[in-house]
């Protein structure tokens, strides 16, 4: 496509889709903003929401669309697009991070951990690292990312106040949530989208995928363990009080419910109506829950929903810039344009590309798997754990140039695994 063939408000989408990417590696200085005081302070504290960054310029984009074709057709453009996604990562952000359902994820990796010799707290981190983003795979990323990003708030993040851990744990998080969901065909976003097209079923992502990206995960989270276990042994709680008991049958209803919203991850009128009544049912038992992660899954659907918006008009560049790479070099082209984009978005753009080898369709999905730790943006479960763990760092804002920094390395490992021959 000729830059004579692209019309007005495709360019607008595109500079405000960068300026939004901008604006999401500055969100620091808005915060430093935001907390000197003055009459603006409120304003430059949302803008230092990164949250917020794209459904901000996602409303920028519309008003624009209306001002130079009418409401109607900016109207008309937000029917078109599907917020599927946003909606479901919204469910499963809050079923998953309920009480009954953390709370058995937690007991079953502290029974796992007490089979290992050594430091209990040791054992609950390095498995926080790699069972839980492994069992993205079968509970969808979205709740994966949920569930390991509580349990590391509520364990180390709460108890050690070195920055640099935290940092390259977070990485090793992101990297690992995006990998450690290839092992089926439905579970990771960037991966469902071709799934069908490209005719891949789990047995297939099982053969090709899977076994690279549970040994990237494996590695990845020993390293930052070897790295950081003193420091985590040093920091080990002392015995809590116990909590009233969750019966078992109030867990399986939870249980039920996410089961549910997974199997109809595709039909938000079903799994919607499936979350509204889990609202209603966790009324009902309140004395067995903790306040439900309604405020922070919000904040993710809205920033998710915003990338729909600006991403829908990035098409005209993206899929030709795609096209023309060769596979090896469009493994490192998605891997790097995952990080300034959203990997389920780049890979359904390359499924519309016609003519593809199934060497190219490979590098694609593994490329812009491998990237989908580097930022906030690379991958959709990302901003539900940083909206979970922001809290824990200095300031209340997690620093995008560390965040790329701390996810360098298991980027690299991931990479080494994905690059291997047959």
């Amino acid at each position: 496509m000729t830059l004579a063939s692209v019309s007005a408000i495709e360019l607008i989408a595109t500079v405000l889709f960068a300026i939004a990417i901008v604006h999401t590696f500055s969100v620091p200085a808005f915060a430093a903003l935001a907390h000197k005081g003055g009459r603006h302070a409120g304003l430059w504290h949302m803008l230092s929401e990164v949250e917020a960054v794209f459904g901000f310029w996602a409303f920028v984009l519309l008003v624009a669309m209306a001002g130079l074709s009418g409401a109607g057709a900016a109207v008309e453009y937000m029917d078109t697009r599907n917020f599927t996604e946003p909606l479901f990562v919204f469910a499963i952000m809050v079923i998953a991070a309920s009480r009954p359902i953390l709370n058995l994820v937690t007991q079953l990796v502290g029974a796992i951990a007490a089979l290992v010799p050594g430091s209990r707290s040791v054992a609950v981190y390095f498995l926080t690292l790699s069972v839980v983003p492994l069992l993205g795979s079968f509970i969808t990323e979205p709740a994966a990312m949920t569930l390991a990003a509580v349990m590391l708030r509520d364990t180390s993040f709460h108890r050690i106040e070195n920055t640099r851990f935290k940092y390259f744990t977070l990485g090793a998080l992101f990297v690992n949530v995006s990998i450690g969901g290839v092992l089926t065909s439905y579970a990771a976003p960037p991966v469902l989208m071709v799934a069908s097209t490209f005719g891949w079923d789990s047995a297939y992502m099982l053969a090709h995928f899977g076994w690279r990206a549970a040994c990237a995960v494996v590695l990845n989270a020993l390293i930052v363990t070897l790295c950081f276990h003193r420091l985590i042994r040093a920091s080990a709680p002392a015995a809590a009080g116990e909590e009233r008991r969750v019966p078992v049958s109030v867990t399986a209803v939870h249980l039920v419910f996410l089961a549910a919203v997974v199997l109809f991850a595709h039909h938000p009128a079903v799994f919607v109506g499936l979350f509204l009544l889990f609202i209603g049912y966790t009324e009902a038992y309140r004395k067995y829950q903790r306040p439900l992660m309604i405020k922070e899954g919000l904040m993710v659907g809205f920033f998710l929903a915003g990338l729909v918006v600006l991403g829908g008009l990035q098409k005209w560049w993206l899929q030709d810039l795609l096209a023309d790479m060769s596979p090896l070099v469009l493994y490192w082209g998605a891997t790097a344009l995952t990080a300034v984009t959203d990997n389920a978005a780049l890979t359904y753009l390359g499924s519309l590309v016609d003519g593809t080898s199934e060497a190219w369709r490979t590098m694609l999905v593994a490329g812009a798997v491998t990237g989908g730790g580097l930022t906030v943006i690379a991958n959709a479960p990302n901003p539900a754990g940083f909206a979970v763990l922001k809290g824990s760092f200095p300031g209340g804002t997690i620093t995008p140039v560390a965040l790329l920094l701390g996810a360098a390395l298991p980027t690299a490992i991931a990479a080494a695994f994905f690059l291997l021959p047959v």
